[in-house]
């Protein structure tokens, strides 16, 4: 059996965090790829756990190497995905799934077009009742309900389209994917 990247993407609210928990515990050919970053350690925090950090001009060469697949700029901080990591999962049997923004997820089809790119969110009712479960006002609500819009428009990169209204039945669905 081949071995794939996977990138899992949605928005806010559509339960990716748990269905990924749900498939790295169910799956052992599936691993995670540890992001990196170009901004400084906070205490405590160790190199290749949560991130690998860079300073600037190592950043600088993996752009110019071509080893990163995606990146982005949050908050003055460079982050983004090794190229080189997910290769070597790959080399070695695994399955490697990615949980990144819509954008993010659009850098990785660009980079490696055979990555297969999951789209996951709710039907719109169930979306809103869960935005409303966690935020002050309808103001906010419309808010996030307008940017899900706007993700779900820059999704036509992607390969498949779950609907996440039952968070098992996702799950199961991605893990019917990887077996197929």
């Amino acid at each position: 059996m081949s071995r794939k990247l996977y990138v899992i993407t949605g928005p806010s609210g559509a339960g990716i965090g748990e269905i990924v928990r749900a498939l790295f515990e169910a799956r052992r050919d599936l691993v995670p790829v540890t992001p990196l970053t170009a901004r400084k350690r906070k205490d405590g925090e160790q190199d290749g756990v949560g991130f690998y950090f860079y300073d600037l001009e190592g950043w600088n060469a993996l752009k110019e190497a071509g080893d990163l697949l995606e990146t982005t700029e949050f908050a003055g901080n460079d982050y983004g995905t090794s190229r080189r990591l997910v290769e070597e999962q790959l080399a070695a049997g695994r399955n490697v799934l990615l949980n990144l923004s819509v954008e993010r997820a659009a850098q990785v089809k660009r980079s490696m077009p055979e990555a297969v790119c999951v789209y996951v969110e709710p039907s719109p009712a169930v979306l809103r009742e869960r935005y409303r479960r966690i935020a002050r006002s309808e103001f906010e609500v419309s808010v996030r309900m307008e940017e899900a819009a706007r993700q779900r428009a820059l999704a036509g990169f992607c390969d498949r389209f779950l609907n996440s209204d039952e968070i098992g039945a996702a799950a199961a669905a991605f893990e019917a994917l990887l077996d197929s």
